[in-house]
């Protein structure tokens, strides 16, 4: 069994890090280098840090919360929000982040996926897809851009198969319906893809107990657990996380 990562997630807007339902009704949940700190001396895999607000006001991610929040932990930060292309990429790594995540701008250039992959390495180059429901979509997903804000016409599984082909190296399927309401990953969202590629896949969207988490592992195929209520307002540490999930057969790093 492979080994399960927690990923606590700090969604940035105006340099602190927030938390909303669906996307919207924003509440501040902190400062993002204290609870940065505090993840990683709780266990924490991996933390990502997305600039939520970046694409919709039509700027890079701001490099500066990258660079104190890098200055201050050791373990492997994914960052997103406002890449646009190569450049944008190539910064980002260059400050110290293990890996980026776009959405909207591998949509509107998907050769963007393809030329991140062959520059920097497919194990760098993690996809983000923002799905939502959509009965006239093959799959019943849509997948949307620009923070849930705009319809791509685009099917979330054919899209991820795609992702794969041109080279991406992780899926992180978000479910808009989902999102920052506490009641469970869109586990047929996250399955579906998952059973629709073969590489690893990053739950995320509606965790709000622990059995959700588990039933990500089993049910939705993931690999990484992604996260940000339940860790950002102490429902849960990160270690009664895991130790729940290893109490339960999953295979984790305490």
């Amino acid at each position: 069994m492979t080994c399960v990562k927690i990923m606590p997630c700090l969604d940035m807007k105006d340099g602190k890090v927030v938390k909303g339902i669906h996307f919207v009704n924003l509440r501040d949940a902190g400062d993002p280098v204290e609870n940065a700190k505090f993840y990683e001396t709780d266990g924490a895999d991996e933390i990502a840090m997305l600039d939520i607000a970046a694409t919709i006001e039509g700027r890079k991610t701001r490099l500066e919360w990258v660079k104190n929040v890098l200055k201050n932990i050791s373990i492997p930060l994914t960052v997103g929000g406002g890449i646009n292309n190569l450049n944008d990429i190539k910064e980002i790594l260059d400050l110290g982040a293990s890996k980026i995540s776009i959405n909207t701008a591998a949509v509107k250039n998907p050769d963007l996926i393809r030329e991140a992959s062959k520059k920097f390495g497919k194990n760098r180059v993690v996809i983000a897809i923002d799905g939502k429901r959509n009965l006239k979509m093959p799959s019943g997903f849509e997948v949307v851009i620009k923070g849930g804000t705009e319809g791509t016409g685009i099917d979330a599984i054919e899209w991820a198969i795609k992702c794969e082909r041109l080279g991406a190296g992780e899926i992180l399927p978000t479910s808009m319906d989902g999102d920052g309401t506490l009641s469970g990953y869109d586990i047929p969202f996250t399955r579906t893809i998952a059973d629709s590629v073969s590489i690893p896949i990053i739950a995320s969207g509606g965790a709000g107990k622990l059995e959700h988490l588990y039933e990500a592992v089993v049910e939705g195929k993931a690999t990484t657990l992604l996260a940000a209520s339940i860790f950002h307002f102490r429902k849960f540490t990160i270690k009664e996380t895991k130790e729940y999930l290893k109490n339960r057969g999953i295979e984790v790093q305490l």
